[in-house]
């Protein structure tokens, strides 16, 4: 759908100490949109500083001269929401506005301010957001477009207004006039010109969607620049795993996921035949176990539980070979926790199944992005300590799901022979 025809139609700009770029570019917007469809904002909001709100209000929102009232009177431009409510000043998460972007601090304060601001104004697929950087310091417009890169969706755009000389940074112009109205260039010259002249040109700026690249958490909930940017980051380089069978982990996407011992050996035995550059197995065959898939599961298994770990039930479970249910309901399982773990980004790492009757299943890394090695940098906020904790949960609810699984089938069987 075109962005015009959305319910909500949101002009978001940034501003510093020349509030003419809201007039400027909803005149180009909804005026002489020059070819394209005419965008009429249902709200317009404004980002700016502690003096910049200031002159917007006095400048575009007052009954004199009230440049925003007189534009959509001029134009008949109706149905525009655009108040001191939705001037948002930058500020502290502790209070205090911020007077202008001087700083190292104030600078991540603007980047953290634009990025939550435009987070929640894409929440709704009801929304087309406009965004305009023409305004303000570039730090505010470098911010801008890039959360909206980080955030945007098909419908968003994002735009540069471009004013004629000599029109342009003239305090006294804010929009071309259906009349004449006559101004002064700067000093000394101070030459009479007539506002009805000007040229307004918006300039539409693409930019790279990221959003589909996002975990949902952050699409859900607030987050730093930082922290978005460091996310995007991971989608976009190259994926790396690595194995570490003896601490029952594994790395990916920059993250260390601990992982059963069933669930492991099954990821490790598909990477280390991507590894090798190996061919994709078929599934296994409706009452045909593949005793191979099963040998070699098993090494990956008995490797990871050591010379004591002695865990008989499994190795009987495969005696006669790994069945196309085992062989489906380990991929699921592994799916699963990788999802849960990484979210979008666990797409790389899942064994994907490929083809017609009968699939053929492989991991698609490049061999060169697979390691089978200790792990012995944790990132911040991850321990070992609590790895351990999380492999010991999930194996416990491994356990259960086995164990349920083997009282439904006593069950059924119990019930089958009372049948007979």
């Amino acid at each position: 759908m075109r962005p015009d025809r959305y319910p909500r139609r949101i002009l978001l700009a940034v501003t510093g100490l020349s509030p003419q770029v809201v007039t400027e570019t909803l005149y180009a917007l909804a005026v002489r949109p020059e070819g394209r469809p005419a965008f009429v904002p249902t709200e317009v909001h404004l980002i700016t500083t502690a003096e910049g709100a200031e002159r917007a209000r006095l400048t575009l929102l007052s009954k004199d001269p009230g440049w925003f009232h007189r534009l959509c009177l001029d134009y008949k431009l109706k149905g525009i929401a655009f108040d001191e409510t939705r001037i948002h000043v930058l500020s502290w998460p502790e209070g205090g506005a911020l007077e202008d972007i001087r700083t190292q601090e104030d600078n991540e304060r603007v980047a953290d301010f634009l990025t939550e601001r435009i987070r929640q104004l894409t929440a709704s697929e009801e929304v087309a957001l406009h965004v305009s950087i023409a305004g303000g310091r570039k730090t505010m417009g470098y911010y801008a477009g890039y959360a909206l890169s980080l955030y945007g969706r098909l419908q968003d755009r994002l735009s540069h207004v471009l004013v004629s000389t000599p029109y342009e940074s003239n305090q006294e112009f804010y929009y071309p006039t259906p009349y004449s109205r006559v101004i002064y260039t700067h000093p000394p010259e101070n030459r009479p010109i007539d506002a009805r002249d000007a040229k307004v040109t918006l300039a539409d700026i693409p930019f790279v969607r990221l959003r589909h690249e996002l975990p949902r958490r952050l699409l859900a909930g607030a987050a730093r620049f930082s922290e978005v940017v460091a996310a995007a980051q991971e989608m976009l380089g190259p994926p790396e795993l690595v194995i570490d069978l003896d601490g029952r982990r594994i790395r990916a996407g920059g993250r260390i996921v601990p992982l059963p011992p069933a669930d492991l050996a099954f990821l490790a035995w598909f990477a280390r035949r991507a590894a090798e550059g190996r061919e994709p197995l078929a599934c296994p065959k409706d009452g045909v176990p593949e005793k191979e898939y099963a040998e070699a599961y098993l090494r990956e298994y008995r490797t990871i539980l050591g010379p004591m770990g002695g865990d008989e039930a499994t190795v009987k479970r495969y005696a006669k070979g790994m069945s196309k249910d085992d062989f489906l309901e380990r991929n699921s399982k592994l799916k699963k926790l990788l999802t849960r773990a990484l979210d979008v980004s666990a797409r790389p790492y899942l064994i994907h199944g490929e083809g017609k009757r009968p699939k053929r299943y492989r991991l698609k890394l490049p061999p060169k992005s697979i390691h089978f090695t200790a792990i012995d940098d944790t990132p911040s906020g991850f321990s070992p300590e609590a790895a351990s904790r999380a492999c010991r949960g999930q194996e416990a609810e491994s356990a259960r799901g086995t164990k349920s699984k083997r009282l439904a089938r006593h069950e059924r069987q119990t019930t089958t022979r009372r049948s007979g």
